[in-house]
């Protein structure tokens, strides 16, 4: 059985969703509604992480429970330039990408969730299929979010 290979890539893909929520969230702090649901979504990643981990000791995988946090002094400085560069020629641009790279991140563990779902039921492994029913509506509401705030900016960024 490979579901513990899904299980460990499910668990990364989440570690880096919430990372880029929570990157996000800090670069356009002056967005009050991405600043704070941003935050709001990593969270839910973040649990997901955890859960991840308990269930994955069950098929041989020991992943670390606790989600990565925010970005270290450097990459904060770094992520710092890079929006000041951005906020002084495209601030629309920026958040577009940014916006963007959410979507096809929640979209990608998205698949994950749903591959994992169907063979945990193929299986018949209703706990497996339960931790995939709570957390999967969760990144569906991630990519929701991120598909309706990209249309919004697009408006703005390329029609301004």
């Amino acid at each position: 059985m490979k579901i513990g290979l899904v299980l460990r890539e499910l668990h990364r893909s989440e570690n880096d969703l919430a990372h880029e929520l929570l990157q996000v969230s800090d670069r356009h702090k002056v967005d009050h509604e991405i600043y704070h649901v941003a935050r709001d979504l990593a969270q839910w990643s973040q649990r997901h992480v955890r859960e991840i981990a308990e269930i994955a000791q069950r098929y041989g995988e020991k992943l670390d429970p606790e989600p990565e946090g925010e970005s270290n002094v450097a990459e904060r400085l770094i992520d710092k330039g890079s929006e000041l560069m951005g906020r002084a020629k495209t601030p629309g641009l920026l958040m577009l990408r940014d916006l963007r790279e959410l979507y096809m991140k929640a979209s990608g563990v998205s698949v994950d969730w749903e591959m994992l779902a169907q063979a945990a039921q193929g299986i018949k492994h209703t706990d497996l299929l339960e931790v995939c029913q709570r957390c999967h509506p969760d990144t569906l509401r991630q990519m929701r979010w991120a598909n309706g705030k990209l249309k919004e900016a697009s408006t703005q960024a390329i029609v301004s």
